[in-house]
């Protein structure tokens, strides 16, 4: 089985980016072991801060992935397109946000992909990955 993991943008600085709300982890160390957890299990990553490039990465994860875990950053909240592009593709998608984004700023409280992803995961940082990836992994059965 084959996954990917979609970031959008700033999430490319975790490990150092706002500590106290998203962790000291780099992101790069917790997918290695993630990759250790799930053995057998192939995780592809890909991160870019251009709206533009995530929109292609979805297009193409129809026919190469059976499901991906997509923290779209503060896209989430802004891109029309990016949800269309996850509306438009024939693969199940789970939404994952490290912080609780419904305890923070208003505008962080409409997320303009969930409707399209087959479930969200907010506010259990790192270990949503991990949770998104089992179920993405369960519905495969």
């Amino acid at each position: 089985m084959k996954f990917l993991v979609l970031h959008g943008p700033n999430l490319n600085l975790l490990g150092k980016r706002q500590p106290e709300i998203y962790g000291f982890e780099r992101f790069e160390d917790f997918l290695i072991e993630m990759r250790n957890r799930f053995a057998g299990v192939q995780i592809d990553y890909f991160q870019s801060n251009h709206e533009g490039d995530l929109i292609d990465f979805v297009q193409k994860s129809e026919s190469q992935y059976q499901g991906v875990i997509f923290n779209a950053g503060g896209f989430s909240h802004t891109s029309v397109a990016i949800a269309d592009a996850v509306a438009a593709v024939n693969v199940p998608y789970v939404g994952v946000h490290i912080s609780n984004v419904y305890a923070r700023e208003r505008e962080r409280h409409i997320d303009l992909l969930a409707k399209y992803c087959v479930g969200t995961i907010t506010g259990l940082g790192m270990k949503g990955y991990e949770l998104a990836l089992q179920y993405l992994i369960d519905i495969q059965k």
